[in-house]
């Protein structure tokens, strides 16, 4: 999915690196994985290695965007899918990416992906589809005459590309936790809330025992006010 251009952009610039004008690669000099040549035809014309070597954020973003992530469907793929296939189309370009992706899925390997590979990518478990293309880039890696060279920086990158790209197919929504209830209410599974009763009030009986008590004590009292005055009015 195109959310994931960020994502995948971050992880390819970690394997790419910085600078590198190595004799015995054959993409010749580039900066952050971006050659020379790909800066000519995005960027400027007339670029020198000078020029290449302060690329900036948005021109890196800018070029992996054009001549990569696009040029796979990098928003058409599905998670994890995505990044394997674009990190891919960065190291050997997005024409062999195509194609081996395309023959991980049984489909015409003509480098180009359309209707028909998207279809055959939907109906593959991403997790099983990234392990084939995963495995295949390896292969073909090793098969070529600089692997005695770079072949130890390969199988790093193309291990971390694995590990990263099935992370993200496996990623699922985050599940919403229920709302607390108040105090003093249940939930169940196929009803709402059941509030507890509340308690009963108070038996015939006990209210009858109660008012017995209240008229005796206020019997009780008149009395003691009777003798209080009897006694304080024999002093007058």
């Amino acid at each position: 999915m195109d959310r994931n251009f960020a994502r995948a952009l971050a992880l390819v610039l970690k394997s790419e690196g910085g600078w590198s004008d190595n004799p015995a690669d054959p993409g010749g000099a580039t900066m952050r994985g971006v050659t020379l040549a790909s800066f000519r035809r995005y960027v400027k014309a007339d670029a020198t290695k000078g020029d290449l070597r302060r690329i900036s954020d948005a021109q890196v973003a800018a070029v992996y965007r054009r001549f990569y992530w696009e040029a796979v469907l990098g928003a058409e793929l599905p998670d994890g899918v995505d990044y394997a296939v674009f990190d891919f189309a960065v190291n050997s370009g997005p024409g062999r990416a195509a194609k081996y992706l395309q023959a991980a899925v049984g489909v015409a390997q003509d480098g180009r992906i359309g209707p028909a590979t998207l279809s055959a990518i939907k109906a593959k478990p991403a997790g099983v589809l990234i392990d084939a293309l995963c495995d295949a880039r390896l292969a073909f890696l090793k098969r070529l005459p600089t692997w005695a060279t770079f072949g130890r920086g390969w199988s790093d990158r193309v291990r971390t590309v694995r590990v990263q790209a099935l992370l993200m197919s496996a990623q699922r929504p985050a599940e919403t936790a229920p709302a607390p209830q108040p105090p003093g209410a249940e939930t169940s599974a196929d009803a709402g809330p059941t509030v507890l009763p509340a308690p009963p009030p108070p038996s015939g009986g006990k209210t009858a025992a109660a008012a017995g008590i209240l008229v005796l004590m206020a019997g009780a009292l008149a009395a003691f006010r009777h003798h209080v005055t009897g006694f304080f009015g024999s002093f007058f």
